[in-house]
């Protein structure tokens, strides 16, 4: 089907970029990461020495949100550059037997837009919008390659007994009793192929990992896994002596085993640092790391024991900071020349106009972002947000907006629209720990003229109810 044309904003090349030199780009998404669970990012307990070096030697922002805080928006924010009051995908709306409720085809992508600029474009890993056969698989979205997950679902257990490659379904002989063949490795191995092949042009790469996403499970005899029971002194839980395959399997070591996700997913970022500088073309390649939403508590994770949430509040599915502000790492040799921490205020909508920039493309219309390209390189003026916008559409539905230092969150407004309006200064309570909405009701009625204006009703996920 056609796609409908995209309108322009205008046309701008970046400073130090021109199209006939444009950048690699790989975008790297962990599943369920914390804000505090790298050791860049103060973690204690986990090790992560590869992505710690990519923060060493690029920017480290401390300030940058996700999507929303689940996954399926989340990441259809991302690809499509709008906020949730705006992008096609609002929630985790599953489709029977497999798969969720699809982009459609109308909807414009990173993806899309980067092939206009002549880039090979590849997806590995968890996709999550769009069931099989639909118009929203990832090959109907712009991208050339997809090897992984279609199902959100699926990929809860990591020894499938499918993966998809493009529109075909792979199987593998993996059952409960007889865990042959872990996903990860299997997405790896096509990642850095994909790589390989596309060396001599242009290429944008979603690594979407399922790390560290429950269930909690690794294949046996993982090294990382044995470290972190020694490590922990962590004794075994009593699990059921059979899992059935339904649900998540259980872990008899919980902690052990998040911390052995997390690790690994650090050694399969450090293989694709190694790919592109054995290829000869890392310092053409923005390398980006972040993370699609809080930690999650689910398949027996504590994420109080690692303080995942970094000191934030909330976790997976709040709207607080601890569920939507994530970690962002960006690593691009010839622009990054100086390390350095950056306070930006930004969110996933922005990389759709940063990677138009990048590739000498007008920036998409249809996109709530601000390219961060002037961040990126150190150079010109860096245009601020007047406001970010999110909502949840589960357990009662959740608005929030930050607007400078000042952050307003609503809950149960799908069950009343004019539900109170909890407000929080994070500059001097980042923890949001004390509501303030009574002492300022003028910036508690800027804030709600923000979440009437933002939120445009979508059919395929019916909101808030006047």
């Amino acid at each position: 089907m056609l796609k409908v044309l995209c309108l322009f904003l205008g046309f701008a090349l970046p400073l130090s970029l021109s199209a006939q030199n444009k950048p690699n780009i790989i975008f790297i998404l962990a599943d369920d990461m914390g804000y505090g669970d790298l050791g860049c990012y103060g973690q204690k307990l986990i090790e992560t020495p590869h992505i710690d070096q990519l923060a060493a030697r690029g920017i480290k922002f401390t300030r940058f949100y996700s999507g929303t805080s689940v996954c399926a928006p989340s990441r259809s924010s991302l690809l499509t550059g709008q906020h949730t009051g705006h992008t096609p995908v609002r929630g985790n709306k599953e489709i029977q037997p497999e798969g969720q409720f699809p982009l459609p085809d109308s909807a414009f992508t990173i993806a899309e837009m980067l092939k206009q600029a002549g880039y090979a474009t590849g997806d590995f890993g968890k996709w999550g919008l769009g069931y099989p056969g639909s118009e929203g698989v990832p090959n109907k979205q712009g991208f050339d390659v997809f090897f992984g997950y279609n199902c959100q679902r699926e990929s809860h257990n990591y020894f499938p007994d499918h993966l998809w490659n493009n529109e075909a379904r792979i199987n593998y002989p993996n059952t409960p009793e007889n865990q042959q063949y872990y996903a990860p490795d299997l997405i790896q191995r096509e990642s850095l192929k994909f790589i390989e092949d596309n060396k001599e042009r242009p290429f944008f790469l979603y690594l979407s990992f399922t790390l560290p996403h429950a269930a909690l499970q690794l294949p046996a005899g993982d090294r990382y896994l044995e470290y972190y029971k020694r490590k922990f002194n962590e004794q075994p839980t009593s699990i059921p002596p059979q899992w059935n395959g339904k649900g998540y399997q259980p872990q008899a070591y919980p902690h052990a085993a998040y911390a052995a996700m997390v690790s690994r997913l650090d050694d399969y970022v450090g293989e694709v640092v190694e790919k592109i500088r054995s290829l000869g073309i890392e310092n053409n390649t923005l390398i980006l790391f972040t993370s699609d939403n809080g930690p999650h508590h689910e398949g027996g994770n504590d994420p109080a024991f690692f303080n995942s949430s970094g000191n934030f509040r909330g976790m997976k599915r709040d709207l607080y900071e601890g569920g939507i502000r994530t970690p962002l790492i960006a690593y691009w040799p010839r622009v990054i020349t100086q390390p350095r921490v950056s306070n930006h205020i930004g969110a996933y909508w922005d990389f759709m106009p940063t990677f138009a920039q990048m590739a000498g493309l007008p920036i998409p219309s249809t996109t709530d972002g601000i390219s961060i390209l002037p961040t990126l390189e150190s150079r010109g003026k860096q245009k601020q947000h007047r406001y970010l916008y999110w909502e949840f559409h589960e357990e009662g539905g959740r608005q929030a907006v930050r607007m400078g230092k000042w952050k307003g969150v609503k809950q149960q407004v799908m069950r009343d629209a004019n539900s109170p309006m909890e407000l929080y200064n994070l500059d001097t309570d980042p923890g949001e720990t004390i509501d303030i909405a009574q002492e300022y009701p003028q910036i508690v009625n800027k804030i709600q003229k923000i979440m009437d204006d933002a939120h445009r009703e979508n059919p395929g996920f019916p909101f808030l109810k006047k």
